[in-house]
């Protein structure tokens, strides 16, 4: 067990300094430089993973809020209402950012080219809906999560050390779990749609580059670049998302977490917060430019 602790608090650190590194980069190109289409969403998405990373792991937040002599149960509100909510942005922003790369290549004979020239338009309207439906949805488990306690212990479901679920009304469980389900099926649907959109674009214009370019290689295009590592990003997400689903339906119908499955669960739900950041900044060509600028510098230093 203090071997996945170990592994779960490394995953934690990487995580929250990779996204630190990656949302300090954004918050610098969209204040002072020109941005890329994609870079507004990439930033808020890279902000909802550094709340998802701290609050998920059980291991930052908490201790914060113990160290400022909070109650358990406001801890466990306040922590796992956050988490909720970081969650389902994460999985709507994910799913915005495919949206997004799908209408930026789409050609001009698309359906999808008509919204090219409102797509920013639409996206602060994207960003509006997105953050108040999550926040205001998620606000349900403030009601149905609190300090575990020793009475009436069979009708708690105790999720970390010192927090539980308590049982819920079966109407409002019901309804909260289809929209929650709608929600998530609807969105990876999308997101899968999507991808498959840009892998046949993708596929018929490496074909027609071949063609053009028999002879020589042709040179990978920002756009190209940055499609690849979307769909990456959706591969990872999507898999991730069906292995916590999987964890959680079965301690949901067993109405138990055992430790070590709840330890491998916070490092399933980490995963995509701590790969996303990786992935992004060995993409993109002005991380790498910078970071080379900076080891070359060294080098004539030292």
């Amino acid at each position: 067990m203090s071997t996945l602790n170990n592994i779960l608090y490394f995953q934690s650190v990487l995580g929250v300094l990779a996204n630190m590194f990656l949302l300090f980069f954004y918050t610098v190109i969209i204040l002072w430089h020109r941005p890329k289409p994609t870079d507004l969403i990439s930033c808020q998405l890279t902000f909802v993973h550094i709340v998802i990373v701290l609050t998920g792991g059980d291991l930052w937040l908490t201790d914060i809020l113990e160290s400022l002599k909070f109650e358990n149960d406001f801890k466990c509100k306040t922590i796992f209402y956050m988490n909720r909510a970081m969650r389902g942005l994460s999985i709507c922003i994910t799913c915005l950012l495919s949206v997004f790369q799908a209408v930026t290549i789409s050609p001009s004979t698309s359906f999808l080219a008509k919204f090219k020239h409102k797509l920013k338009a639409y996206t602060i309207y994207a960003f509006f809906y997105l953050w108040s439906f999550n926040l205001s949805f998620s606000s349900r488990w403030i009601f149905y999560v609190g300090a575990f306690t020793n009475v009436s212990e069979s009708n708690q479901m105790k999720v970390t050390k010192y927090c539980s679920i308590f049982p819920k009304n079966y109407i409002i469980s019901a309804l909260s779990s289809t929209v929650t389900i709608f929600r998530d099926v609807f969105l990876v649907g999308v997101m899968l749609t999507t991808s498959a959109y840009m892998v046949i674009i993708l596929f018929r214009h490496q074909r027609q580059c071949k063609h053009l370019h028999s002879i020589s290689q042709p040179r990978v295009s920002p756009e190209k670049r940055a499609t690849q590592t979307i769909l990456l990003l959706v591969v990872v997400f999507v898999v991730m998302y069906w292995v916590d689903f999987i964890i959680s339906y079965t301690s949901v119908l067993l109405l138990k977490y055992n430790p070590v499955i709840l330890t491998a669960q916070k490092f399933v739900m980490n995963t995509y917060p701590t790969i996303t950041p990786l992935v992004q900044i060995s993409s993109d060509n002005r991380i790498t430019n910078i970071l080379k600028k900076i080891q070359s510098v060294r080098h004539q230093i030292f």
